[in-house]
């Protein structure tokens, strides 16, 4: 063990076999989980790794603050917390950790699909409300509809191994890694095969300027049937306001949503936060606050992961 690697700043809830692997590894940890962005510079600024989820944009600014830093570890997956140019400028190496939460975001897909689709949840709301109703509770099955998926990394290929028994067409699209898509689903070169035959559609994409409000009225109009969008990716790929007036016009049948536009949505901008409190009102909007990947067991496998990644690195640098 090395005892003198310097210190590693711990700014997310992470599972404490994280904690131990970078202490056995040399490293000194300084945890601060509810460190705000005003504070992190003075924290930062003697680390030689930084963790982290989504509390911190490490942007320029933060980066430079500290000149010793040598590696940053995501929680997740979602690397546009992390000014990744800037980085690279300066040799910094980045980490993340989607193989730790695909398996929690897969399931909470399947599980959220599920609930809107045999009003699950808005049944047990109006039987807690002492109302008893069957036959406007009566829903649709998985069997036999087309599912699109746009985005087939880890978790939009994980949404699909879930899928895999439900006996559902699947079709996936990803502009960055087509090959990765098995030969028991069909690959589509484009959106195309999406937009033609699709009964559900989920969004398993980085948050990148192209996909910012990917989701948008001109999706909507593109689509041949009306749908059912998932969305456990990032807020800003749907853009709120195209979705809202998809679901008045019944081109969109629901949405499942885990994440939102602005989070937390209680500080959204007033224009925003009232539409999202209408929507969530409604029987075939189904949401959560931004908790797919975030179970028990992903906050170990994604802090083993990036443990795993971490001492790799320390082994590269050592020869």
């Amino acid at each position: 063990m090395n005892s003198s690697l310097g210190k590693v700043l711990i700014a997310a809830p992470v599972h404490q076999v994280l904690v131990d692997g970078l202490k056995n590894l040399g490293y000194q940890c300084i945890t601060e989980e509810q460190i705000t962005q005003t504070s992190a510079s003075g924290h930062i600024a003697g680390c030689v790794g930084v963790i982290t989820s989504t509390r911190l944009q490490l942007d320029s600014t933060l980066l430079d603050a500290a000149p010793l830093l040598q590696w940053i570890g995501r929680m997740g997956s979602g690397m546009e917390v992390i000014d990744l140019e800037h980085a690279a400028k300066r040799g910094i190496v980045c980490f993340s950790s989607p193989e730790g939460n695909c398996n929690a975001v897969g399931e909470h897909a399947v599980g959220m699909l599920l609930a809107l689709i045999r009003h699950i949840s808005w049944s047990q709301s109006e039987l807690i409300d002492g109302v008893w109703r069957r036959d406007e509770n009566r829903g649709i099955e998985l069997e036999g509809k087309t599912v699109g998926i746009i985005g087939f990394g880890h978790t939009g290929a994980a949404f699909a191994r879930k899928l895999a028994g439900f006996d559902v067409r699947l079709l996936a699209y990803d502009k960055y890694h087509p090959g990765g898509i098995p030969p028991h689903i069909t690959n589509c070169n484009g959106l195309n095969e999406i937009f033609a035959e699709a009964d559900i559609v989920s969004f398993h994409v980085p948050l990148l300027p192209e996909t910012v409000s990917y989701f948008d009225a001109e999706f909507i109009s593109k689509m041949a049937k009306p749908f059912i969008l998932v969305n456990t990716s990032r807020g800003q790929v749907v853009n709120t306001m195209a979705l809202d007036l998809g679901i008045s016009s019944g081109k969109v049948m629901g949405a499942c949503l885990d994440v939102f536009e602005q989070e937390p949505v209680t500080k959204a901008d007033s224009a925003l936060r009232t539409v999202i409190e209408r929507l969530v009102r409604l029987p075939n909007i189904i949401v959560t606050p931004h908790i797919a990947g975030y179970t028990f067991e992903a906050l170990y496998k994604m802090s083993q992961t990036l443990l795993d990644k971490i001492t790799l690195f320390n082994l590269q640098q050592e020869k």
